[in-house]
């Protein structure tokens, strides 16, 4: 199914730990309207970069979550958070083009200097932008 012009649903729901698991990672209805709107963000940041984007987690199921070790208030949960890289371009770079962008996202995230993490929202969003390194912890901005 396709979400928006350059992302299907497989891609968002697609996880080698729940195939491992024999774990049935459909989402609901409302999470499919969730993950098509996280898409349309990330069709921004598509056309921004000019480059494909790889998706490396979109939705997950509560036990999915856990296998991974998510955060119980993960906004993967309800569809609105997706983990990626981008083909040509290093992970800061991706993380620092978006932050400066007019991009309305919730939460961009660069996590340990390997991939991207973009959530949105259905209210006012944040714009909230962090680095997560393994000893430190969340720091506010791209450090």
């Amino acid at each position: 199914m396709l979400l928006t012009p350059h992302f299907t649903l497989d891609e968002m729901i697609v996880s080698r730990v729940a195939a491992r698991e024999g774990l049935d990672n459909t989402p609901p209805q409302p999470v499919i309207d969730n993950l098509r709107m996280l898409c349309t963000t990330l069709e921004q940041v598509r056309r921004l970069l000019a480059a494909p984007i790889i998706i490396s987690s979109g939705y997950r199921s509560e036990h999915l979550n856990r296998l991974v070790g998510g955060a119980a208030s993960s906004q993967h949960l309800q569809g609105l958070a997706a983990d990626f890289t981008v083909s040509g371009l290093s992970p800061r770079d991706t993380a620092r083009r978006i932050s400066t962008s007019l991009i309305a996202f919730d939460q961009l995230i660069l996590e340990f200097d390997k991939w991207v993490h973009l959530s949105v929202t259905h209210g006012v969003p944040r714009r909230q932008v962090l680095t997560l390194r393994g000893g430190d912890g969340y720091l506010p901005g791209l450090v």
